[in-house]
């Protein structure tokens, strides 16, 4: 059982908390690429309880500094970009995406005030369509090269959707492997796309064998979990998901059942009560049809146009649950994973939970995150932080895998036969 205070610990990531510190280890997303254009205007973002503006300067250099001006405090959101910075509006105070401040032009010009000015910025790298900053102390660790950042851009698709919940039990939603034969299961019609080594595809498998045997292993970037499902008398279907930590995970996806690719997820906190999901979807062998994409994340919305929300209570049609899924909410993932997640509460009180055997790998993760932040606590780094090396490198074995395999063949071995790409360099 999680007891009151490992709750506490795990759920709240604001400035000074112990998982606030463990998180803040590791590069993390804050926008797509797309939200922050060419001459586009600045982004106000949140992240960890930090209130952050985002901007690219005309030389598209990328900056993230407090959003409060540190002259009087005046939001820095609606400032304008020009000579080569975010210049605030209310006295004209200039600052560079090297997390400089250029000029006071109100200052005497040999005052060296803008030169001492001290206020928090944080460096920045963007991959895949996504932007990440680094709000950690001392020097930024490795960026990890994972697959989906190493394909050409119009092999991937980045999106990302707002969860009205803590981050710790959406992160724990894209690591449960059970849930898949209940929250997202069809009905009465199927989902036609193979399975590598089957004729069938995995929705089939989720809908036959409703009790996974359930297997995990430690890694050096998180976790690596297996989930193997009965196909016939001689074959298993095996999934495998990784848990990527801090708060990733790499998952199937729809290029997963063909083989091609998978998706990552990040699931991070705006503050302890809101989180910000993001989707990485990519094919290592051949443009996404991202019309495709698009339109099935339209499918996050109701019929009426609006987003299907708790407001509206998903838009829970009966006669969807009779005839179209189980959920009766429509045909997004994303959608049902919300539903589940954000209705356990703002954060899920889990001393009331009642684990049983098919919640052992939630069970697992939460000791690894606890084991975690206490590394951190004791001024030792956690794991899948790297320092001082061109690439982590545990990340060419974040392998998805969806395959149906003989009995005999290990699974735990079969992965290493999928790894698809070599360690890059920065």
């Amino acid at each position: 059982m999680t007891t009151q205070a490992e709750n506490e610990l795990m759920t709240r990531t604001g400035p000074g908390t112990p998982a606030g510190e463990w998180i803040r280890n590791y590069w993390q997303p804050l926008a797509l690429s797309e939200e922050l254009p060419q001459g586009g205007r600045p982004l106000p973002v949140r992240l960890m309880s930090e209130d952050l503006v985002l901007f690219r300067d005309e030389e598209g250099r990328i900056g993230c500094m407090q959003r409060q001006c540190p002259h009087r405090r005046t939001d820095l959101s609606y400032g304008r970009l020009e000579d080569g910075g975010l210049r605030c509006l209310y006295h004209g105070w200039l600052f560079g995406a090297n997390g400089r401040c250029l000029e006071m032009p109100a200052e005497p010009p040999e005052s060296p005030f803008k030169d001492e000015l001290r206020f928090t910025t944080y460096p920045t790298r963007e991959m895949g369509g996504i932007i990440f900053t680094y709000m950690g102390k001392g020097e930024a660790p490795v960026f990890p090269l994972y697959e989906p950042f190493m394909v050409p851009e119009e092999n991937r698709l980045a999106k990302r959707q707002a969860i009205n919940c803590n981050y710790l039990q959406t992160l724990e939603g894209g690591f449960d492997p059970v849930h898949l034969s209940y929250l997202h299961r069809p009905i009465g019609r199927k989902d036609n796309r193979p399975v590598p080594g089957s004729t069938l595809s995995a929705d089939n498998y989720y809908a036959s064998d409703r009790r996974p045997t359930l297997e995990y292993e430690r890694t050096g970037f998180g976790m690596r979990m297996y989930s193997i499902r009965k196909s016939g008398e001689d074959k298993k279907y095996v999934r495998t998901t990784n848990y990527i930590m801090p708060t990733s995970v790499a998952i199937v996806g729809q290029e997963g059942r063909i083989g091609q690719g998978f998706h990552m997820h990040w699931y991070v906190p705006t503050d302890d009560a809101h989180t910000m999901r993001f989707d990485l979807v990519f094919n290592r062998v051949k443009p996404l049809d991202k019309v495709s994409k698009e339109l099935r994340w339209n499918d996050n919305f109701g019929p009426d146009g609006q987003l299907r929300s708790a407001d509206n209570r998903y838009h829970q049609d009966p006669e969807l649950m009779r005839n179209s899924n189980f959920t009766g909410m429509g045909d997004s993932f994303n959608v049902h994973d919300a539903f589940a997640t954000e209705s356990m509460g703002v954060v899920s009180d889990r001393p009331l939970e009642n684990l049983a055997t098919s919640d052992r790998i939630i069970a697992q993760a939460r000791r690894l995150i606890i084991e975690n932040i206490k590394k951190v606590e004791a001024g030792q780094l956690p794991v899948n932080v790297a320092r001082g090396q061109a690439q982590d490198p545990e990340a060419p074995n974040v392998v998805v895998i969806s395959e149906v395999i003989p009995n005999e063949v290990d699974h735990k071995e079969f992965w290493k036969s999928r790894i698809t790409h070599s360690v890059a360099a920065e």
